[in-house]
């Protein structure tokens, strides 16, 4: 997933003390593989790694970035290697 958060929204979380938890509220749920942040299209960008068990789950996700931060969010399936071997067997076996 990645989080593009709003500047002005940012800066306010930021001045407030508040984006550690926002941020910690959704990491402790989703619990995340590997979490990283950047800059992105000239954002504070966040990118999540983490397992999405069930899609109904991305309201919940998303919707604490885009509240409080008035982000832009994009959810990207990927694949370790083990998932890419069962797919091609699968592929394979067709």
């Amino acid at each position: 997933m990645t989080v593009q958060i709003d500047t002005d929204k940012g800066n306010k979380a930021i001045k407030d003390k508040t984006l550690p938890t926002i941020l910690k509220s959704v990491f402790d749920r989703v619990k995340p593989e590997a979490a990283y942040f950047g800059s992105e299209d000239g954002l504070r960008t966040g990118f999540v790694v983490f397992d999405l068990k069930e899609p109904s789950d991305i309201p919940s996700i998303a919707e604490p970035f885009f509240q409080e931060l008035g982000a832009k969010i994009a959810f990207v399936p990927v694949m370790n290697f083990e998932d890419v071997q069962a797919g091609m067997q699968k592929f394979g076996s067709s």
